[in-house]
């Protein structure tokens, strides 16, 4: 057993993050590892609990990954987007707040902005997929 604070994990900010082999600007954000369990090969663990502060007007671009996640919204207010892989466009958008809980399976495209006046957090659970999960 371990038992830790939020704040003893290292606040790391995030300047990219890939979509399609390109690397997208990441603004205002960073993140804190709370847990992480296994090793997925590439770089990722099978299991992982994040804190991610995302700061007014920061932004999580585009992008997609293998791995299941599900966000716990803990401060703020988030505009949320879901977009089509091929034509990045947004085909759907909502905006959230504390309590609510945002749910992305393995590869989707999606991002999301922090349209509040104050920083925002949440808490974001990651857990690796292998093709016969799909």
């Amino acid at each position: 057993m371990e038992i830790l604070n939020f704040k003893d994990c290292k606040d790391t900010p995030i300047e990219k993050f890939p979509f399609k082999g390109e690397q997208r600007d990441v603004k205002g954000t960073s993140i804190r590892w709370l847990s992480r369990h296994g090793d997925d090969g590439t770089g990722y663990p099978e299991y992982g609990l994040r804190y991610f502060t995302i700061q007014p007007g920061g932004e999580i671009p585009i992008h997609n990954h293998f791995y299941h996640q599900t966000m716990y919204i803990l401060q703020g207010e988030f505009e949320c987007w879901q977009f089509d892989f091929e034509t990045e466009e947004i085909v759907h958008s909502k905006v959230t707040g504390p309590g609510d809980f945002i749910y992305v399976p393995s590869l989707e495209a999606h991002g999301m902005r922090n349209v509040g006046q104050e920083p925002g957090s949440f808490l974001c659970c990651i857990a690796n997929v292998y093709e016969n999960d799909k």
